[in-house]
Parts: C-alpha cells; structure tokens; sequence
C-alpha cells in the first residue's frame, strides 16, 4: 500500500503562486519585505497541503538542533527525579524543542560521557539536574552551547537554579513563631554534610533561615538536635529523646519529611495527639505528607518549576545567571494556633 508523497516547498510556492525563496522566508519567520497578503497566502497553502519543515534541513541552514540535553543523577528513581524530568519536558515542547534524557547514577565518569555524547548530537544546550542539592565538576562545554545546573551548583559557577532554602527556613519557623509557639525543637541539624558543599550548597541556607526567623523576634532559638542522616528512624528515636530531655516543647520542626514521620510515628507511642498536644512542621511535601493523619505541614521543593526555570534560561526566555525558586508552604492540619 503506498503513502501519499510528503508536501514539498515547491508545492506549497505552487499553491500560493510565490518562488520558493519566497515560500521559505515567510516559513522560517525569516526578516522580508513580502506583505502581508503574501503570508497569508503561504500559510494557508502550507496548512491546506499539511507542510511540515524538514527538521534536519532546518538544522542546516541554522545551526541548531531544536533539541536540548538533560542529564540528571536520578532520573527514574524517585518523585522529585520524574518532576524535574516532567518540567523539562514541558517547557521544552512550549519551546518547541525535543530532549535527549540521560542517567549517571551519580557517577563523576558518566556524567562526563554523558555530557560529551550530548555534545555530539549537536544539542542546542544541556541541563544537569541533581536531586541533592551540590557543588558537581561538569566538563567544559563548546562556545555557544550553554548549560545550566538545575538544584546546584559548579566550581566554574555556571548558571543555576536553585530552591530558595533561606526563604524555605524562615517560613517554616514563622509558621509556628505566627501560632504562638516559642518552645520549639528541630531534628535534622547534620554539620557534616552542610558544611560540605560536595554534599549540599542549600542545607545550611535552610537551617539559617530557621534560626533568623526566631532571632528577629527576640525569641531563643529552636533547640537543636544533631543527626547522622535524616532516616525516617532517626526522627523516631531523637524525638523520643528531645521529649524526654525537655516536655515543655509544644512544636518540633524536622529536617525533612522522613524525618517527620518518624516523629508522627513516636509521638503516637507516647499518646501526644498532633497538633492537639505538639505541632509538627517540616521540609519536602513527600507524597505521603498528604496522606498521614493529620495532615503535614511543609515546604515543597520545586523541581518541576526549578526545571522550567533551567529550560527557559537554556533557550534565552531568561537570562542565563543564579535563579532561586520559592519554595511554597503547604498548609495542612499538624500546626495548632496557641494564641
């Protein structure tokens, strides 16, 4: 069974009763001194014959690809990583312009074959997204080809977008300073890793803003408990613990929302009803954060808008420089108004 041929220029210059050359500077949005009937007359014979551009002839003439790259660390292993993937794609199609996808597994190696086999395909530019917020060695890229880091940062101090942790931390701590509480704890203070840009450019951002929230306001600050990791167990066993050591607590803050779920977990052991007897705040908005009982209240991390942020600053919708993205408070039911 044969297909009907694909409409060519000289069909569409046939229809509209314009040269080729014409044809084409009106197709490719091209500067000409063809009026106004003339484009008209194109496009309406390019839409009747369904013409479609040749990509790759387009490619040649100008030197882009209308593809981008995007490498991440983790792109199908967890939500954040299908966000950032999903932002991409989004704002790329808006841009008309496709992406090549490809996972390191956070490996230093494979993020540079990856980063040069990108470059081979001609890419227009490249995105690294990381799902830990860090400092990465990314290889240098050919002139005029632009790269932006999405959720960190390079020595060389390429463009990036990160979240607004500062903001993020300062938030969340008015959150429970704005319901009257000032006998407040926070589980998650990890020196070792935020004092290590290689392992994160954003936690001390967080904890900083945490604590300015409460000096502004002449309050002492939360007191802090020092962890290794913030496992869903740590948050068990610290809580327990900062409880025992100090009852008059009425909220605690945790790190992360793992963190806080094993809070939910101990609290409920102990027969401390949230936020009845102790409100619960944290950072993420896991999935399940909507789900336990109550409701968690947190601050979001934007991968999805980092991502389109990135994209928009790969193909000139911004200005290529260091973007932070809010990150917004999701309000549930775990904060209890003591005023």
């Amino acid at each position: 069974m044969s297909t009907a041929p694909r409409p060519t220029l000289a069909d569409v210059a046939r229809l509209s009763g314009l040269s080729k050359t014409a044809v084409s500077l009106i197709l490719n949005d091209r500067p000409s001194r063809l009026s106004d009937d003339a484009v008209e007359r194109v496009r309406t014979a390019a839409a009747q014959l369904g013409y479609k551009p040749n990509p790759a002839a387009q490619s040649l003439r100008s030197g882009k690809t209308r593809s981008i790259g995007f490498i991440s660390d983790q792109v199908t292993i967890t939500r954040f990583a299908s966000a950032m993937v999903r932002g991409t794609l989004r704002a790329a199609k808006e841009l008309d312009h496709t992406v090549l996808i490809a996972e390191t597994g956070d490996d230093p190696t494979q993020l540079a074959a990856a980063f040069d086999e990108l470059i081979d395909r001609r890419v227009d530019g490249v995105i690294v997204g990381l799902m830990a917020a860090r400092t990465v060695d990314v290889p240098a890229a050919p002139r005029g080809i632009p790269v932006v880091i999405v959720n960190g940062r390079t020595p060389d101090d390429l463009p990036s977008v990160l979240p607004d942790e500062y903001a993020a931390g300062h938030a969340m701590a008015s959150v429970l300073l704005d319901a009257g509480h000032s006998h407040v704890g926070f589980i998650g203070d990890i020196p070792h890793i935020a004092g290590d840009p290689r392992r994160s450019v954003t936690i001390a951002r967080r904890l900083a803003g945490m604590r300015d929230a409460f000096a502004e306001r002449g309050i002492p600050g939360p007191i802090e408990v020092v962890v290794e990791d913030w496992k869903t167990a740590i948050g068990f066993v610290q809580s327990q613990r900062l409880l025992d050591e100090h009852p008059e607590l009425t909220a605690l803050i945790a790190a992360t929302d793992g963190v806080a779920f094993g809070i939910y977990q101990a609290l409920g052991e102990r027969g401390l009803r949230i936020p009845a007897d102790i409100s619960v705040v944290s950072f993420d908005d896991e999935d399940l954060a909507e789900l336990v009982r109550p409701g968690l209240t947190t601050a979001r991390l934007p991968y999805e808008h980092m991502a389109r942020v990135g994209v928009e600053m790969l193909l000139g919708e911004r200005d290529l420089a260091h973007e932070l993205v809010p990150m917004p408070v999701i309000v549930r039911e775990s904060v209890r108004d003591l005023r």
